[in-house]
């Protein structure tokens, strides 16, 4: 993939992106929102760098693919696969929040990735505190569906379900 927006370009990962998916990981907001996606050792995000790249030429996803400005690892945008159908996520990496890269990247990467799986509907989940999610989800057009009590990372916890329909 390699998607070019105004301000990034949204392609595949390279092994050689290891070291700053590792350290891009580590911000307090992805150990508060997304814990499971903190990569303690540039090793263990190695690895999940080689599972996703794997996924690409499927139909089954994961498919997670990151967000460079000018030629520096900004976060990520992906499509993943859940019991129900599938849901968009993304993350900015700190130093790049706050500047409208997530929706950038969604607003660019979704109807990609809808037209390419036939998809009519695609969710967006958040924990109900990440009010900067919510807000990218907005921006992207997705309706407000669901708020409160939900599985989220594994956790039952106050979350916002949003939907996007083509």
């Amino acid at each position: 993939m390699n998607l070019e927006t105004e301000r990034l370009l949204i392609t595949d990962f390279t092994p050689e992106m290891a070291r700053a998916v590792h350290l891009g990981s580590l911000d307090a907001d992805t150990r508060r929102f997304l814990p499971d996606e903190v990569f303690e050792t540039e090793e263990i995000a190695a690895a999940v760098i080689a599972d996703l790249m794997d996924c690409y030429g499927s139909e089954d996803g994961p498919f997670v693919h990151p967000m460079l400005t000018a030629g520096e690892y900004a976060g990520y945008v992906q499509l993943v696969p859940t019991a129900d159908g599938w849901e968009i996520g993304y993350h900015t990496v700190r130093g790049h929040t706050g500047k409208g890269y997530a929706t950038e990247a969604v607003l660019a990467f979704l109807p990609c990735m809808m037209a390419r799986l036939g998809l009519q509907e695609v969710a967006g989940i958040c924990d109900a505190e990440n009010i900067a999610s919510i807000r990218v989800l907005e921006k992207c057009g997705f309706q407000r569906v669901f708020e409160g009590d939900g599985m989220y990372q594994g956790t039952l916890r106050p979350i916002v379900k949003m939907i996007f329909q083509a």
